[in-house]
This record gives C-alpha cells, structure tokens and sequence, in this order.
C-alpha cells in the first residue's frame, strides 16, 4: 500500500532568473522549475530566496513544504505547511499535505484530522479521499477506509493505484473475492502495476491458490525485477508451502520491503553461513516480535556448536525467561550497550545460515525452563488440583498486522466451561469486552504476568490453548503440550495440513475449515479435552478409570 506525494502549486512565472532578481514570484518559479527537474535541493534555495524577499508568500511556503517532503525532511515540511495554515486557515492543498506530513510522522489522529479538514474545504480532491483511506487503513478501521477509496473512485474510477490500495483493505474486511475483483481491475487499467500484481498474489494466497500467488509474483518481478514485495510476499508463500530453500533465500528480501522492521548497520560481516566461527565472536540479535525470538533464540545453541561465543540481544520482557538459554556466552538486552563482537547474523536469518530443511529444524522437545521457585510460589496460589488445567490464551497485540485474522473473543470460548477443566487466562492484554466475559465468569481464573511468571504458570498446566501468540510460542519452548488455533491461512512457520508442527515436538495444530469460523476449531478443542486421557494429572486419569 502506498500514499501520494504532496502537491504544489505552479508559480506563474520564468523558469530561470538572474541573480539579481529581487522578485519573489520569480524565485518561487525557478524553485518549480527545479523541483519538476528533482534538483530539489536547488529548489529548496530558490523557496528560501523567495521567503526572504516575502516571508507570507504561501506559495513559496507550500511548495518548500513540498520539496522538503521529497527529500523526507517531514518536520520541516510540517513547518512549512503550519505557516501557511496560520495565513489562510483553510488552505485545503496545506492541509492535505499537512495531513502526509503527519502520517509519515506517524502521527496517524493529527493526520486523519488535517485531511478530513482538507475534504471539508474541498471536496472533491481524490488525492486527499486517497491518502486519508491509507491513514484510516494505518489505525485499523478498515470499513472507514474502505469508504475513502470508494469516494476517491467516485471522482477518479480509473485510478490502479486507489483501485489496488482499495483491494488492501477488501483483504483485511475478508472480502477476497472483491479484492481480487478490484486488482484486476487495476491490471486492466495498468497491466504494468507491479504493485497491484503483487498484492494480488497476497489475496491468491488468502484463497489458498498458492501456485497463482507464485505465478503472479513472478509477473511482478518481470515488470519490476526488484521490486521488495514480490520477492518478500513469494518467501512467505514459499516457507507456508514447506519450500525452505526458495523460502529463506527470498525472506532476506524483507529489510528492502519494509515489512518486518529496519535492518541494522555494522560494521562488522553479516554471517549467514559462510565464514569459519571457530574462535570468533558473533551477535545474534531480536529483529522482529517476541514470539520470533522465542522461536528462533533455539539456534544459538547451533552457532555455538561451531565454536563461536555467542552475545544474544532481545527484547526487555525476555531477560529473565531467557537468561539462562543453552549457547549464549551473554545476553544483552535491546537498548544496551553492546560488547565487541566479530560478526552478526538476524535471529530470522539463522534458519538461511544453517540452511534449514523441514527434516533439519532444530527442534529439542525443551529449550527453555521455568524458575522452580516461581514454579512452587504459584502452586501455593493454584492450590492442590481438583481437575485438568488449561492456560488459555485467545488474543494478540490489537496493532499487530494479522490481528484480525488470529485472535477470538473469549466468550466463543464458553463453550469450555462445563468440559471438567479448570480454565486459567494467561493472557496479558484483555481488551474491554474480554474482561466483561471473566468479570461474569469468576470460574476462570486470570493472571496476567510477564514472560518468567507466565512460564512458571504454564509449568503447572496440563494443556495450554493459545492462539497464534508469542505464549504459544514461550509453552513449545517449555515443551509443554500446546495446543494451537490457527485461522484458515496461518502464518507460513506453521505450514499447511499439518496437525503437528515440527518446530515445537509438543504442539498440537487446530485448524479452521472455513475462513473466519472458529465455532469448528473450539468444538474440536472441546472433543479433545473431552476425550485425551494425555492432559489429565495421574489421580484424575486413575478417577475416571476407576482404579
């Protein structure tokens, strides 16, 4: 998905001016000439020239405002268009800009306040409907989004770049038929929208048409051979199709897509698998969420079998569950300062380094362990156990990309309630209707901790239920049994058909028949807790036996 580049406004006059020209309108009119050139830096000059001979010269301001956005100078451009509002409060095209400024910023409320402002003074700009759908897109309210586009249309119907922007969000509203509808009509308008090409094959891979998805990536990289997302959208379909070699090659294309975070400069080598560790030094550090780390901190173990000592860097809210992983000589946390180091390699890069197959996966039934005296502290809290446990975990980080595709409202879960469990929440963040459904049901006990005490807890339970999250992740590295709900397309790490999952010996995939419909997946859950003697403490089985 992209935005539009800020608009200017033509000064009416010659392109070139001499060097003693005293006219502000003739400064401004060599700054558009550069500007249309990219000499923006030259054209810059020029709107500075021009200010100093007429400091309320808005035309000069929003242009300046636009030519510093092009070299992703955003605070002064916000600068720019602050000064032009103080001088005509309506501006619509410095409010519209106002409103790119702040969303490059990341400032998403300002943004979306500055071009509903820009609509209100003018209507009819399809460039603001545009970019105030990416902002709206950007907070998550997609159906608002939707209806940006959709006006945008209104104004412009053959626009691909709105009509492919517009697909993004049918994506998100699960609405694939539609977006692909709206791509291809996009392709119609412009078959060379790599963009549009690309972010089909996203959608073809939501209908589970993977070798289309491949194929239109394909296209995409003929029309722009590096073009990021193609490459980076081909791993993910790759990695879900168990094609790890193809995968991992294509995953490093994640740095130039800017999908997965920035990637970090040293000046020492990047090891992706090449050079002799026997002696040396390497850095191993968290590039993307926690549940990554965790499930890729399993190959420091690897690096330090070659002979390396290994720094690990992760995020805060691992130091204590991970402070005593297998391999690392020391752990480091984000924000700290680093030892000397000879090398550094991505957590998400080792599986490339060690070039990882299916049938190679370092996969240890443990590689993590809980503190026993969090262990004992919490057995005294839980007291003596009357019935099977299971940690419940049904939703995600709201922010995160595929929330809407991942967590569940706990009340599906009701139906658990009477299935002879105890049900214990292990879920940190409850959103506001969650918390309503515990609050009316004081059976299910709650504990939101940190990553340590989570551990801890998970030790004392029989089964742990979870969504896609980083505590499924935390109860596989544990080695306790999990058992893990996943929409109709999960993540790639996940793969496809399997019930079982060979990075976590102890994992147990639930997965959804139809897209969106978790009714399936939970009455699996309940048949299981139902039937599986294997969750069940000893004295239960030997009750229910009749021993």
């Amino acid at each position: 998905m992209r935005t539009r580049r800020p608009e200017g406004t033509a000064c009416e006059s010659p392109e070139s001016v001499a060097a003693h020209s005293e006219s502000a309108n003739d400064w401004c009119g060599r700054g558009d000439a550069l500007a249309d050139r990219t000499e923006f830096e030259e054209a810059i000059a020029s709107y500075r020239r021009a200010l100093q001979l007429d400091p309320a010269y808005s035309l000069a301001l929003l242009n300046l405002g636009v030519a510093l956005q092009q070299l992703f100078r955003h605070e002064e451009a916000l600068n720019c268009y602050q000064k032009v509002l103080a001088l005509e409060v309506d501006h619509p095209r410095a409010l519209a800009n106002q409103g790119i400024a702040l969303l490059a910023l990341s400032r998403l409320a300002e943004a979306r306040t500055s071009l509903a402002h820009a609509l209100a003074a003018d209507p009819a700009n399809p460039e603001a409907h545009f970019n105030l759908g990416f902002v709206l897109h950007e907070m998550g309210n997609h159906a608002e989004a939707l209806a940006s586009y959709e006006r945008a249309l209104e104004i412009r119907p053959d626009d691909p770049a709105t009509l492919s922007n517009r697909g993004i969000v049918l994506q998100y509203l699960r609405q694939y038929d539609e977006a692909l509808a709206s791509y291809d009509r996009a392709l119609s308008i412009d078959p060379n929208s790599v963009e549009a090409q690309s972010n089909r094959g996203s959608v073809l891979q939501d209908l589970g048409r993977y070798e289309e998805a491949l194929a239109g990536y394909a296209r995409a990289q003929a029309i722009q051979p590096d073009y990021p997302d193609a490459h980076w959208n081909e791993s993910l379909c790759r990695l879900r199709l168990g094609d790890f070699e193809g995968g991992w090659q294509k995953y490093e294309w994640r740095w130039k897509s800017g999908q997965k975070g920035q990637q970090r400069d040293f000046a020492q080598a990047l090891w992706l698998g090449q050079l002799p560790l026997d002696g040396k030094t390497i850095f191993l550090h968290a590039e993307q969420g926690v549940g990554d780390t965790l499930q890729f901190c399993r190959y420091a173990q690897n690096v330090a079998a070659l002979g390396a000592r290994v720094i690990l860097e992760v995020q805060p809210p691992l130091r204590e569950v991970l402070a005593d992983l297998k391999g690392v000589h020391r752990l480091v946390v984000q924000g700290e300062r680093l030892p000397e180091f000879d090398y550094h390699c991505p957590l998400l890069s080792l599986p490339l380094a060690f070039a990882t197959q299916i049938q190679t996966i370092p996969a240890t039934h443990a590689y993590l362990r809980s503190d026993p005296a969090r262990v004992a502290r919490w057995q005294r809290v839980l007291g003596a156990r009357t019935m099977p446990r299971v940690g419940l975990i049904w939703s995600g980080r709201p922010d995160q990309m595929n929330d809407h595709n991942r967590s569940i409202p706990l009340a599906e879960f009701a139906t658990l309630l009477d299935c002879g469990v105890q049900l214990v929440g292990l879920q940190k963040d409850i959103r506001a209707a969650d918390q309503d459904f515990l609050d009316a049901h004081s059976e299910i006990l709650s504990f939101a901790e940190d990553f340590a005490e989570t551990a801890a807890l998970i030790e004392l339970m029989d089964v742990v239920v979870s969504v896609d999250t980083s505590i499924a992740h935390l109860a596989g590295a544990l080695g306790k049994p999990v058992w893990l709900l996943l929409p109709r397309n999960p993540e790639w790490r996940w793969l496809l058909g399997r019930e079982d999952s060979p990075w976590y010996p102890s994992a147990r995939l639930f997965r959804q028949k139809t897209m969106g419909d978790w009714g399936d997946v939970i009455a699996a859950v309940r048949e299981a807790l139902d039937s599986e003697d294997g969750i069940r403490p000893p004295d239960v089985v030997k009750a229910v036996q009749g021993d």
